[in-house]
């Protein structure tokens, strides 16, 4: 196999499709899991999905043990630009691994990515379920009807900004995420700030990756309502995406 790159524009040295691939993207984990369960080797400890999963552990997102991975002989090894390090990446590639970072910021570029590494590099045909996600998000992005805060971190808090998967996803629901200090991907926030209504419609806190509860994130709100939602279904790409339209519609 020749020409291959992955979405950073690296070239990726496979000599055929990839047989024995660690994952070091929990989304990512979850896909060829879905699709390809024979292919997968490893996964780091915070690929929770599917929940029965029975492959080696590579410890985690950022601080993968690189001897593990090699240890196990991967054709491929996958990572994503934002929860991956370069550092890590480069030296699996230096320890003569092959690597194919994604870079996935809205849906369209995830389900784009998702299908090229499947096709392309693990030379099995799109999934059922990778069409069906397609179908259900293609579409225009709506005009907002809805502002919301969407914390990922407290103490200090942290909000989803822009570019990111989970503010795409959102705005194709109508949803507009607001709120911190400066722009970027994950703004730093007063909380006090943040319960304003004339900021926001909504707090939506998600049990990842801090794990906000009914006792642990709601009491910080008073003038603006909070929702409890599923982290999984703002921030992973792959089978997440198939339902997670109409559940975050009702949630």
């Amino acid at each position: 196999m020749t020409g291959l790159h992955d979405d950073l524009g690296a070239p990726v040295p496979l000599a055929g499709p990839a047989r024995r691939v660690v994952s070091l993207v929990p989304s990512l984990t979850e896909a060829l899991a879905a699709t390809c369960p024979d292919r997968l080797v490893g996964a780091t400890d915070w690929c929770t999905h599917p929940a029965d999963l029975d492959v080696a552990r590579v410890r985690g997102t950022k601080n993968p043990d690189l001897a593990a991975v090699t240890a196990l002989g991967p054709d491929l090894v996958v990572a994503n630009k934002e929860e991956n390090r370069e550092l890590d990446v480069r030296r699996l590639r230096e320890r003569g691994v092959a690597v194919w970072v994604t870079d996935i910021e809205t849906v369209p570029q995830a389900i784009a990515s998702m299908r090229r590494l499947l096709v392309e590099a693990v030379g099995v045909g799109a999934p059922a379920w990778l069409d069906e996600a397609d179908r259900a998000w293609a579409g225009q992005v709506p005009t907002p009807h809805t502002r919301a805060v969407v914390p990922i971190w407290r103490d200090p808090w942290m909000l989803v900004g822009r570019p990111t998967f989970t503010a795409d996803l959102l705005a194709r629901l109508g949803v507009e995420v607001v709120g911190g200090t400066g722009e970027g991907r994950y703004p730093h926030a007063d909380v006090d700030a943040l319960d304003d209504p004339d900021l926001a419609d909504v707090v939506l806190l998600p049990d990842e990756p801090y794990e906000f509860t009914a006792t642990d994130g709601p009491e910080c709100f008073a003038a603006v309502p909070t929702r409890l939602v599923s982290g999984r279904l703002l921030t992973w790409y792959g089978p997440a995406l198939v339902g997670s339209r109409i559940s975050l519609d009702r949630a």
